[in-house]
């Protein structure tokens, strides 16, 4: 039984872009025996323990063959309306029926009384990182796995607490980790994953040593071993590096194609891979019945992007008028971030702060040209290395709102975010309906007390506002 101790131990009890961090190069010294496989080894052998039969475990994680909400109101997240008047019956992990005839209920159903509260699908994060959102550097500094896989698994129960019922990770060590939750054996959200982004040398994501420059024949960095990168250079590792994430299972691929915010060696202004680099990976993508998820942010990586058939830009606050036209013309997605002030990226330092002020004053321009133009938009938080910052996953949503009425938002959140998830095709790790409440649909949903179309602040507090969570049909959270 791992011990945290006080130091820790509100990491486990307790409830920006940057998706590296300067002072993760000193981690990446401790970290460097600490590979991908040490790091999730054990939680994949606890999962397969898990996989047999468990009398204790069977007791702990039995759902309800049928539940019937009654009394509620319903989110309708395509029509983005409220409907009084509605039940809403799950049998297994699906939605049986959404019912307004007031049908009693089936016969040993379990009946919770929403007491008017709103049912809504449970919420979709479209740019998270699962393994680092609450991953403080001192911990990563001590290179201590053990601390690491339990802030994780802490922060994977809390983001679902929060009533994000999936998320899609874009970088991480987090296969392993999918795993385990669908497994059972940890609560969390479901995860659509990305595994290690991919970027060239000196992009952003390579946080290699000096000792580790040049590179040793094929010796993999640490922070490569550890399963945050693969650092490539050239058409054919590209395409291997890609082929790797998606035999491990990846459901889309990250590809950085820009500097970053944090990333200390890697400006806001350069690009990564060329045209003909980007081409490869995205044919590698879809030769596999998936996508690219691309990081960029300014105007030239962007539009390299748009040229080599990519489908889907991660960020773009920087980018101008004319590529925001370019996107909605080629129905490319957008996956963004709200990010307004510090207090949405104070896990940033040294030169990430003075580039977060740089996104802060794109962001409401990318949301106008958004708007303006009808481009395809995803919203994500993508906050890191902070306990705190990932409490504010629900303030990152309702920030929206200085764009989008209360109904918009929600249905970014749920329906919207869903058709991003889509892309996946093939490679979906959840066949089936998410982001609505309908019959034949995923059993994710929320129950509000109250109407977050009329309030959307009600969704910043879920430990007082949301009344039940449920996943694939198991109650997460009942206080009906």
């Amino acid at each position: 039984m791992l011990r945290m101790g006080e130091k820790y131990r509100h990491l486990i009890h307790d409830a920006g872009c940057g998706c590296s961090h300067p002072d993760l190069q000193r981690a990446s010294r401790r970290l460097e025996a600490f590979s991908r496989r040490d790091l999730l080894s054990g939680l994949a052998a606890t999962a397969l323990v898990g996989a047999l039969p468990a009398q204790g475990l069977a007791q702990t994680t039995a759902k309800p063959n049928t539940t019937l909400l009654s009394n509620a109101r319903l989110f309708d997240s395509k029509a983005g309306t409220v409907v009084d008047n509605v039940q809403v019956l799950i049998s297994d992990n699906q939605i049986a029926d959404v019912d307004r005839s007031h049908a009693p209920p089936p016969d040993g159903a379990t009946v919770l009384d929403c007491r008017n509260g709103v049912i809504m699908p449970g919420l979709i994060d479209a740019h998270w990182h699962t393994i680092f959102a609450a991953v403080p550097l001192n911990l990563l500094l001590g290179g201590d796995p053990g601390i690491v896989f339990a802030a994780s698994t802490a922060e994977a129960e809390r983001t679902l607490m929060r009533g994000f019922t999936t998320v899609r990770d874009l970088g991480g060590p987090v296969f392993s980790f999918k795993q385990a939750i669908d497994a059972g054996l940890i609560p969390g959200p479901r995860i659509y994953p990305s595994g290690a982004m991919i970027t060239t040398s000196g992009g952003h994501g390579d946080l290699r040593l000096p000792t580790e420059i040049p590179r040793d024949g094929n010796k993999l960095s640490s922070g490569e071993l550890f399963g945050g990168a693969a650092i490539v250079d050239g058409v054919a590792e590209l395409q291997l590096r890609v082929r790797e994430q998606l035999l491990h299972g990846a459901s889309q691929v990250k590809i950085v194609g820009s500097g970053g915010v944090s990333s200390p060696r890697s400006p806001l202004d350069m690009i990564t891979f060329s045209e003909d680099e980007l081409r490869a990976a995205a044919g590698v993508a879809a030769d596999w019945n998936t996508y690219v998820a691309l990081h960029a942010y300014t105007t030239r990586a962007v539009q390299r992007a748009l040229r080599a058939g990519v489908t889907c830009i991660e960020h773009a606050h920087l980018i101008d008028e004319e590529t925001a036209i370019m996107m909605a013309e080629k129905g490319v997605w957008l996956s963004t971030q709200p990010f307004l002030t510090m207090a949405d990226a104070a896990s940033q330092s040294g030169p990430g702060v003075e580039r977060a002020k740089q996104i802060f004053l794109g962001t409401p321009t990318l949301y106008q040209y958004a708007r303006k133009h009808g481009i395809k938009t995803a919203w994500g938080s993508d906050v890191l290395f902070s306990p705190e910052l990932g409490a504010r996953q629900n303030i990152m949503l309702t920030h929206l709102g200085n764009w989008y009425k209360n109904a918009e938002v929600l249905q970014m959140a749920t329906s919207g975010n869903a058709q991003l998830l889509e892309l996946s095709n093939m490679r979906n790790p959840y066949p089936g309906k998410l982001g609505v409440i309908e019959k034949g649909a995923l059993a994710d949903l929320v129950v509000v007390d109250g109407n977050p179309m009329e309030d959307l602040a009600l969704v910043e507090n879920p430990k007082r506002n949301v009344l039940a969570i449920m996943k694939d049909g198991r109650l997460h959270k009942n206080t009906l």
